[in-house]
């Protein structure tokens, strides 16, 4: 996986990358070549302390944009659906 030498701005857009942008671990993880325990340390260490009220307003934030992508995804799917039962009849 390398030989761990990452800058501080490293880790904190990697962090970002979790916490803001809400992708998971796993994927961040695979596409950077870092471990996940490596990711988790780094979110442990860079995250923003939790503030009560904005750390709610962020996960907030977070939930709402990851139900848009997903009723965008189904969405499409119930589309591709009736395209292809179409097709079949």
């Amino acid at each position: 996986m390398g030989s761990g030498n990452f800058t501080d701005e490293f880790k904190r857009d990697a962090v970002a990358q979790i916490t803001e942008r809400g992708y998971p671990v796993a994927e961040v993880s695979k596409r950077l070549g870092v471990s996940p325990h490596s990711l988790y340390a780094w979110k442990k260490k860079f995250s923003k302390p939790s503030g009560g009220d904005g750390d709610q307003a962020a996960e907030i934030r977070c939930l709402k944009k990851e139900l848009a992508r997903v009723t965008e995804e189904r969405d499409i799917l119930k589309k591709a659906t009736a395209y292809f039962a179409k097709d079949a009849k």
